[in-house]
């Protein structure tokens, strides 16, 4: 069954934000600078270049912007900015949906259309209400499938948490806050430079207690909360051309309360998220090429306390239902930059990464003797993956650079491996192969210095989970999934126009889109039964059109007054999808209100 509700045939959503900041070294020069229109980004291509030279659309979130959010999560500073359509399950579970590629709720994070990723590299989640914001420099989104640089996942968008370090940061900082409910949360760093070294040491926490629902409205009880992070960030230039930089970080939700549809109101869970990162990057003294080198570990742990005493088949109640999942992955990432002639920039990539699920569940009957309760297997199947990519990314400037054509192509080959599972029946266990081939082609055109074009194509894809191969797992309420050997990989293609506009302070972007998502894996009960799914792809396309607008105003610098150490900004970001259909629907069903949408 889905865990999603259907949406609205055509939802909208939008964030404003005032803000004024104290800066006076920084006020005057931008009073008196020109218009950005390209500032730079590098999620969009994994390399830094000017926005008006993507094909695609990116939403950047400032750190100004962050440092004045009181965002608890990523969730709330993502929703603040109206990045997609966001659903809060729980104080530590988000699923968020950008141009009809969804994350899942209540858990099951590992099977995201919407990649996340940090400093360049996977998360490990897609969960990303277990991330604080605290250590954060900025937030990149690519709107729309991007996958020939991010490989699978990468359907719907992605989602680049850029962390602090000692280049992008300096100085000493702390801030604390007290709110409703309990409400505390505090943040602090030192960041620095010595001579060819830099660092960076940050550190962050909170707590909240349950909240009342609305003026004069009840407890929502178990709703609580507890957060805790740390980050450490050392470079050191080693002369220059070569460069290595080290991030080692901690982040995640404590004792977050779980509500569910029939489950208690004792439920618990634990997420946290921990990696290490170790970049070398260099470039040869002519500039003709540059590279960087990133090897990672990330371990993603997830301890589920949940429970189901009411539920409605009084054999699956239970006073306790533990699960813990522990994600680790180990990947190598290395994209060397050739400069071929002038104007041409040739981008390769080689990516290798191998992770390891491994789920474990034990329950404890709400009758006493409580421990005969029959143990079932967990809600992921253990499973191994190894990915093997390479990709190509080539763009061309033409026309003193008012013309940029860029094109390219990734193949990705990997395996999922079903590994042995406790207390799964009739396990098939064994290793699938998988491959795919993505592509991106487009163009962008400068008119003017503040008026810019862009149009592209771009492919993505995700590959089956084990679980969706060959699992069978109990959902607390009783119902039964099974797997299915037989699911194809996921697979997208959108199409973008867009443009940008930026004169004297004031922006505006927009984008007009149509993506198209075959072989969606969802779950369909069985004829005849309402008790047992299984996992099928939908049997149509899933075809979505939107337009997405970002604004942004210095309202000083754009009314010409007198800045004086004050920096005003305004910005307002909104999204429309006017077209939903889901091709593959039954006829008794509303094709336009589109499962995990």
């Amino acid at each position: 069954m889905s865990m999603f509700s259907p949406c609205a045939t055509a939802p909208a959503v939008a964030a404003l934000v005032l803000a004024g900041a104290f800066a006076p070294a920084f006020a005057q020069e931008v009073r008196n600078a020109p218009t950005i229109l390209d500032e730079i980004v590098v999620t969009s291509t994994g390399r830094p270049e000017p926005r008006s030279r993507i094909t695609g659309t990116v939403q950047v979130i400032e750190g100004e912007r962050i440092t004045r959010s009181t965002a608890h999560s990523v969730t709330e500073l993502l929703a603040e900015n109206a990045v997609g359509f966001l659903s809060e399950w729980t104080p530590g579970q988000t699923s968020i949906n950008i141009r009809g590629g969804a994350s899942d709720g209540q858990g099951k994070d590992f099977r995201s259309q919407v990649l996340v990723l940090i400093n360049g590299r996977r998360a490990g989640t897609a969960n990303i209400s277990k991330l604080s914001p605290a250590d954060v420099d900025r937030v990149e989104i690519i709107r729309g499938p991007a996958s020939v640089i991010y490989g699978s996942q990468a359907i719907g968008g992605v989602i680049n948490i850029i962390l602090k370090n000692g280049r992008n940061t300096t100085g000493n900082f702390a801030d604390i806050q007290g709110g409703s409910w309990g409400l505390l949360q505090g943040r602090a760093h030192a960041a620095g430079r010595n001579g060819s070294d830099d660092f960076y040491i940050g550190i962050s926490g909170g707590r909240r207690d349950s909240y009342h629902s609305g003026a004069g409205g009840g407890l929502l009880a178990n709703t609580q909360y507890q957060r805790f992070g740390v980050t450490g960030a050392f470079g050191r230039q080693l002369n220059d051309n070569h460069r290595i930089d080290l991030t080692v970080r901690s982040d995640g939700i404590y004792d977050a309360g779980f509500r569910g549809s029939s489950w208690s109101t004792f439920n618990r869970d634990e997420r946290t998220n921990a990696s290490f990162d170790l970049v070398y990057s260099g470039k040869t003294d002519s500039d003709f090429a540059r590279w960087t080198a990133h090897s990672y570990l990330v371990a993603d742990r997830d301890v589920f306390r949940w429970a189901a005493p009411n539920s409605a088949t009084v054999a699956q109640r239970t006073r306790l239902d533990l699960n813990r999942r522990h994600l680790d992955i180990m990947g190598l990432r290395f994209q060397p930059i050739f400069n071929l002639w002038a104007g041409n920039e040739l981008l390769l990539g080689f990516d290798a990464e191998r992770s390891w699920l491994r789920s474990q569940r034990y329950r404890e009957s709400v009758v006493a003797p409580y421990t005969n309760m029959a143990q079932v297997s967990p809600q992921d199947n253990n499973q191994t993956d190894s990915v093997m990519a390479f990709y190509a990314e080539n763009s061309q400037r033409l026309f003193d650079d008012r013309v940029i054509l860029r094109a390219g192509i990734r193949h990705t080959r990997g395996s999922t491996s079903f590994d042995p599972t406790p207390n799964l029946a009739n396990q098939a266990t064994g290793s699938r192969p998988y491959d795919a081939t993505t592509y991106t082609v487009g163009g962008t055109y400068r008119a003017t210095d503040y008026l810019s074009f862009r149009t592209g194509v771009s492919t993505g894809f995700r590959s089956p989970t084990a679980t969706e191969l060959a699992g069978n797992y109990t959902v607390l309420v009783g119902t039964q999934i099974f797997g299915n050997p037989n699911v194809k990989p996921e697979t997208s293609r959108q199409y973008e126009v867009g443009t940008t506009f930026a004169l004297n302070g004031w922006s505006l972007d927009a984008a007009l889109f149509q993506n198209v998502i075959s072989n969606r894996i969802i779950t369909r009960l069985r004829p005849g039964s309402t008790t047992t799914s299984d996992y099928v792809n939908n049997a149509g396309d899933v075809t979505v059109r939107g337009i997405e607008l970002q604004f942004g105003v210095d309202v000083l610098r754009a009314f010409s007054a007198q800045a004086n150490g004050w920096h005003w900004s305004v910005t307002s970001n909104g999204g429309y999808n006017f077209f939903m259909r889901d091709g593959g629907a039954a006829a008794t069903a509303n094709s336009n209100q589109v499962e995990r949408m």
